[in-house]
């Protein structure tokens, strides 16, 4: 088997999590959210953030949720397509908390500045500069 690339991730959140979820993805991260009126018509148990476009993840709104254990390997890796820096202060800027910052951790596309922060529903989102 010869894979490609990962086209979506899964991940459940609160029942009540589209509001949070948009304050987050969509106005902190600057992501699109997709697929939220068919949600919320009950046409769809999911809505969508667009990371790029062959790569999304599905948020799931559940009463059966629960919060994940906080550790450094339960997260979402995602590389961005600027410097570290300018992540940072887009994050300072939102209000968003960085919870660490790491100068060279190793990923799947090698080893670049990164910064952690965790989203309304306790995942934790690795967010990554280029390998060079």
């Amino acid at each position: 088997m010869n894979v490609r690339t990962i086209d979506h991730v899964n991940l459940r959140i609160p029942a009540d999590g589209l509001a949070d979820a948009r304050a987050f993805y969509a106005d902190a991260l600057g992501f699109e959210l997709e697929g939220v009126d068919r949600f919320e018509a009950g046409d769809k148990p999911f809505f969508d953030v667009r990371l790029a476009p062959e790569h999304v993840i599905h948020l799931w709104p559940t009463d059966a949720f629960d919060a994940p254990r906080a550790t450094n390997y339960d997260h979402v890796a995602l590389v961005v397509d600027e410097a570290i820096e300018a992540v940072t202060d887009r994050l300072a800027d939102a209000g968003v908390e960085v919870e660490q910052e790491l100068a060279s951790p190793l990923g799947a596309t090698g080893e670049a500045p990164a910064v952690y922060v965790r989203d309304p529903f306790g995942y934790r989102v690795e967010l990554k500069a280029p390998a060079e």
